[in-house]
């Protein structure tokens, strides 16, 4: 779990650099997109000595200073957004911004968000010509700079189709394995920790649940139900394989642990109630039966440790344990509720739940007084194991979400660009008979066209890096065309919606305003 935690750690830090790159080609492009309004100061600059260095050096520079400007408000959205969070992660997170290796994060932050966004401005910037600019000759948008602003665009919405569709997949992934056949009822079963020799007194307690009402069986085992503890390879049986030594689980259990679980039985019997019969008997699991080979029937004979040897009395369902996202493992149970250090309570349908763990507290306390009655309930213990995956979809989605927000942003602002750009060439169009409609049509679609470019790189990326993260999964879903479509159909209806509103703007405004300085 540890390694797993980090790992996550590193993929969000990750998706937070991508995240800030988006916003650098925002920078990027804007910059150079509104390069005609900064000619005339390259051309004034370069006729009166400036060179081409230190014109680099000040639009560097001017990047940097809005680079340490943008981490003190970043500094300031953490400490605000810190407990909203922290109840996300649920966690307790303190951020010291004052500790000398954080401010050195910060500090290099700052200085390579600066150069990253600045540098292709700076050199495009610094290289016009004075001659031509301060002669008012267009400066053209070269094969080379609209290319690169068009090519930023599709980088910053393929990464937000990804992230779109990842978060849906993790989702998917959760829910698919959350929802899929245990092999045993969760619903209303609570268990106890047991402590000390509370478990000595189970048949006071199992005889007082029972006429209480609120409960239509128990049972003890050394685990709880989703979790097996301890294992072995010293099985053996006549036909194994002497180069093999499979880990089998294995736990203690009362009779009553099969049908207080609601585990059905595959072939032959479940235990008999006076654990004394079956100290020479076993009960396992189909997977158990199915690596014995023709051995794991009832009746076959299993020796532990090449000593003692049980008799299979019956086979089980499988059921899960310990990793809900592959197959069920071997298991071996015992009829021997001694030194069992777990409770489990199948509460009546449609008993007030509440009511009843108050009750059932009482019993237990009644019946082995001195120890305090510790419960979870089963399917909140359920859910329980999904919490990191569970938060990882929420923080993917966050990330996701944030980087739409800026690629809007972005092509927000190009968009704005061009309608000014285009403002007279827009009046001549309306004042010929344009409608609205075609104008915002015609300002449209070549961003429309970026955003499906998008859409075509980034589903087979998506496909790729889905499918290696659900090869971590033996129960898996599997990938789906629908979420692809369902990103494209999105990622267009929000680019459609970012740039319509500057197209159907600068479309309505009225031409007389536009050509009458002509």
């Amino acid at each position: 779990m540890i390694g797993g935690r980090i790992q996550y750690v590193k993929l969000f830090s990750f998706i937070a650099w991508i995240i800030l790159l988006i916003a650098c080609i925002n920078f990027m492009n804007l910059a150079t997109a509104r390069s005609e309004q900064r000619a005339k100061e390259v051309g004034v600059r370069k006729v009166m000595g400036a060179g081409k260095g230190k014109l680099i050096g000040q639009f560097i520079g001017e990047a940097l200073v809005m680079s340490f400007v943008a981490v003190l408000v970043a500094i300031g959205l953490v400490y605000i957004a810190l407990p909203s969070f922290n109840n996300l992660v649920q966690k307790e997170m303190l951020v010291n911004i004052l500790e000398p290796s954080n401010l050195i994060y910060l500090l290099s932050i700052s200085i390579i968000t600066g150069l990253l966004a600045g540098s292709y401005p700076a050199f495009y910037l610094s290289s016009f010509n004075p001659i031509a600019v301060l002669k008012n000759i267009k400066i053209k948008s070269s094969s080379g700079s609209g290319f690169i602003r068009q090519s930023l665009v599709v980088i910053q919405f393929t990464v937000s189709i990804i992230l779109i569709i990842g978060t849906v997949s993790i989702y998917q992934q959760i829910q698919h394995v959350k929802s899929r056949e245990l092999g045993y009822n969760k619903d209303n079963l609570v268990y106890v920790n047991l402590q000390g020799k509370q478990g000595d007194q189970f048949t006071a307690i199992y005889n007082d649940l029972m006429k209480s009402g609120i409960a239509t069986n128990a049972a003890l085992s050394n685990d709880r139900a989703i979790e097996v503890g301890s294992n072995t390879d010293n099985y053996s049986w006549d036909g194994k394989d002497a180069s093999k030594n499979p880990l089998i689980s294995w736990q203690n259990v009362s009779s009553q642990f099969i049908s207080t679980m609601g585990i059905k039985m595959a072939a032959g019997r479940d235990f008999y109630p006076q654990s004394a019969l079956d100290s020479n008997y076993v009960i396992i699991n189909e997977a158990f039966a199915k690596q014995m080979g023709k051995e794991g029937r009832v009746g076959g004979i299993i020796r532990d440790g090449g000593k003692k040897a049980f008799q299979i009395a019956g086979i089980m369902k499988d059921y899960l344990y310990n990793d809900m996202y592959g197959k069920a493992d071997p298991l071996l149970i015992y009829n021997h509720p001694a030194d069992t250090r777990v409770l489990t309570i199948r509460l009546k349908n449609g008993v007030n739940k509440q009511d009843a763990i108050v009750k059932a507290g009482n019993i237990v306390k009644a019946d082995s007084p001195g120890y305090p009655f510790d419960y979870q309930f089963v399917d909140n213990d359920f859910d329980e194991l999904f919490k990191t995956e569970t938060l990882t979809g929420s923080l993917a989605a966050v990330f996701a979400a944030l980087a739409v927000f800026i690629s809007c942003l972005g092509l927000f602002g190009l968009t704005a660009y061009t309608a000014e750009r285009r403002i007279k060439e827009i009046g001549i169009r309306k004042v010929l008979g344009a409608t609205v409609a075609g104008l915002t049509g015609l300002l449209s679609k070549d961003f429309l066209k970026l955003v499906c470019i998008s859409c075509l790189i980034a589903f087979p990326v998506a496909w790729w890096a889905i499918n290696n993260w659900l090869q971590s999964y033996q129960y898996r879903i599997s990938i789906q065309w629908w979420v692809f479509a369902m990103a494209g159909v999105v990622s267009l209806f929000i680019a459609l919606a970012t740039v319509s509103f500057q197209a159907v703007k600068a479309a309505v405004a009225n031409p007389v305003m536009s050509l009458r300085s002509e």
